[in-house]
C-alpha cells in the first residue's frame, strides 16, 4: 500500500513540524526548534504532494483521505511521545477516520 506509507511518512514529518513550532511556542523551547519545524514542514509537503493516490487526480480528495491517517498518527504521536494513553473515544473517533479515508483512497472511480 504504497499511498498509506506516504500518508504516514507525511503525517509524522507534519506533526514534528508542528511539534516543533509548540515546544517553541508554548514551552518556550530553543528558537532552533522554529527551522526544525521549517525544515519538518517543507518534508511534510513534499511527501504529500507525492503520494501515489493513482485513483484521485485532485489534491482535495487526496488531502482529504490524508487528514484520516493524520489523526490516527496523531493519537499515536500523543501516546508515544507525550506519554498521554488515548482513551476509547479516542480510539473509536481514530477508527472512523480511517474508514472515511479508506473510503475515499480505495472507492472506485470513474474515468
Amino acid at each position: 500500500m504504497p499511498t498509506l506509507f506516504f500518508f504516514i511518512l507525511a503525517a509524522f514529518a507534519e506533526i514534528i513540524g508542528c511539534f516543533s513550532f509548540w515546544l517553541w511556542l508554548r514551552q518556550n523551547q530553543s528558537p532552533c526548534w522554529l527551522a526544525a519545524g521549517v525544515i519538518s514542514l517543507i518534508v511534510f509537503a513534499l511527501i504529500l504532494a507525492l503520494a501515489p493516490a493513482s485513483n484521485s487526480a485532485f489534491a482535495g480528495r487526496t488531502y482529504a483521505a490524508y487528514g484520516g491517517i493524520y489523526i490516527a498518527c496523531s493519537l499515536l504521536w500523543l501516546w508515544r511521545v507525550e506519554g498521554q494513553i488515548p482513551d476509547r473515544w479516542d480510539f473509536i473517533g481514530a477508527g472512523l477516520c480511517i474508514i472515511a479515508a479508506a473510503i475515499m483512497i480505495f472507492a472506485p472511480r470513474g474515468p
